[in-house]
This record gives C-alpha cells, structure tokens and sequence, in this order.
C-alpha cells in the first residue's frame, strides 16, 4: 500500500500504519497485527460487516496542474452490491473512476482491490469497464470483436466462444455475429459493449450511463442481468447523473460534486435522511399573503 502527496515520492506504508488506518476509517476497535496485510483488511471488514471477503474501498486525492478535481472522496463498497456513484457533469464521477481502473494514478491516498493495494498491472485483468464514450471497432465485425477483447482479457479462444455463445443468446444477439459496428443503432453498441464488458466474468463490473440510448425493453433486460451479476458476487458500481435510475437497482450510493462527496450510505437510509425537502426563495419584496402560502417560511431576513 503506498500513500504521498502530490509532490512527495510515495512510500511503502508498514504493518502498524495500516493497522492504524483501518482502525479510524472502518470503525474497528482491535486488528491482530500478526495478520499479513489481505487477512488484516479482510479481518477487518469481517469484524464490521460480518462478512469474510475485502470489498474494494478507496480514499484518494486527484490534482490536474492545481486544480483539486476529487477532494478526498473516500468509501468502501461491499462485494455484491450495486453501487451508485452518483452526480452532475464535472462532478468527479468519471476521475474517480480512472483511478479506479488504473488509467489514472492518485496524488494522495490509497485504493483497495481484493484485499491489497490496488495494482493496475495485475488487477485490471479483474475489472470490467464500461466507459460513456464507448471504446468499439466500428469497421470489425461484432463476433471477431468481441472474440479478439475477450482474448484481450485473458480468456482461452474456447472459452471465449463458449462466453460469447451464452451471452449473444441471452442478450437476443445470435444474428448479429457477421453485422460491423457501424451498422448498429445506439441501442445495439450498448447491448455489444455490455457483453463485452463482464465477457471475462470480472469481480468489479463499472457502468458509466449504462442505460443512454436503450429502449425500454432492453433497459430491462440490462437491468435484470445486472441484478444477476450482482447475486453471484459480482460487485458493480454504476454512474449516473440520474436518481430516479440510482433509486431503483442500487444498494447503496455516493453522491459527489465539484470533486466532493456530498453523502453516502444505503439508498433507503439517505431518502429517510432527506425525505423533506427545503428550498431557498429570495424575494425583493414579501407577498401581502404570504401566511397563507402553501409552504412554511423558516427564515425572513
């Protein structure tokens, strides 16, 4: 595990410092410190939430020159949940999750990854990526396309086949294996790049605007193999700028902006949290019937 700052070279953190860390950010009263570091983490995360796997949990900082584009976001994830990360355009969600994939390296802080510090060489083979600006081939066929990622991955050609079969039937996409990229709708290249993207049967699937061009019926064929993923362990994580989408599949979310997080916690405990909501209306001048308005006035300055 390695932390630094923006200009400091990083450092190997010891045994102590991470038992230390632990301890303040999961809550955790006692680690036995003659634990290596994966059966420290997940010790840790067993005594919390008794569970007996590391979810991947991060805490990290992200400088574009001196501008501070993610400030000290930190959360954890448990393994088979769907977890919203949620907020505007520019609100963060898309460096978060470079960093997350290994595109981008914090200045500060650390991200955990199946037990251990996250290593963007050996690790990302483990992620499933599905970016918002889609990443295909458009003059290759569908079928060589999705056979040469899948390679890409690590899979043996058989089993790629094999994969690729189980998928394109599930998805209704056995016709489309000689059809090129640039012959399909939107709807279509989502459906493809889904495929594409959990192939490999990773153990972090990210979703960014998952939904955008599908029509209904295949938003809920998506949907329902989302939910699939996430029963047979899987953990996703799904970004969006929309919470009615985030209110509906998600177990849990954070919402950031301007590089911070705002909230996080279970998708049931923030609507309780912020079940009422209160608006600021400023006038130059109060209505005569002001009393009588269908809201109350908390505050006359």
């Amino acid at each position: 595990m390695e932390t630094g700052g923006m200009k400091g070279r990083k450092k190997e953190m010891t045994k102590d410092e991470i038992h230390q860390l632990l301890k303040q950010e999961l809550g955790v009263d006692e680690i036995h410190s003659e634990y290596g570091m994966t059966e420290l983490l997940s010790q840790a995360y067993s005594t919390k939430n008794q569970i007996h796997t590391c979810p991947p949990w991060m805490k990290v900082i992200k400088y574009f020159a001196t501008q501070k584009a993610v400030d000290d976001i930190s959360f954890t994830i448990p393994q088979g949940n769907i977890f919203g990360l949620l907020g505007p355009n520019g609100a963060g969600k898309t460096t978060l999750i470079r960093m997350i994939t290994g595109i981008f390296y914090q200045d500060s802080g650390n991200i955990i990854f199946d037990g251990k510090q996250f290593d963007p060489v050996n690790d990302a083979v483990k992620i499933g990526y599905m970016p918002e600006e889609r990443g295909l081939y458009k003059k290759m066929k569908i079928g060589e396309q999705a056979l040469y990622l899948a390679q890409i991955k690590g899979l043996s050609k058989s089993d790629a086949m094999e994969k690729i079969k189980f998928w394109f039937k599930r998805l209704e996409m056995e016709t489309w294996w000689n059809k090129k990229v640039e012959d399909l709708s939107k709807g279509m290249s989502q459906k493809l790049q889904f495929v594409i993207t959990v192939l490999h049967e990773p153990k972090l699937i990210i979703l960014d605007e998952p939904f955008s061009g599908l029509d209904p019926v295949n938003a809920n064929l998506i949907k329902d193999e989302i939910y699939g993923l996430a029963q047979r362990g899987c953990t996703v994580i799904f970004s969006t700028h929309r919470m009615e989408q985030v209110e509906e599949i998600c177990d849990k979310i954070v919402l950031v902006n301007l590089g911070k997080k705002i909230l996080d916690g279970t998708v049931q405990s923030v609507k309780q949290e912020f079940k009422e909501n209160k608006f600021g209306i400023k006038l130059t001048e109060l209505p005569t019937n002001i009393d009588n308005a269908a809201f109350t006035v908390v505050d006359r300055k």
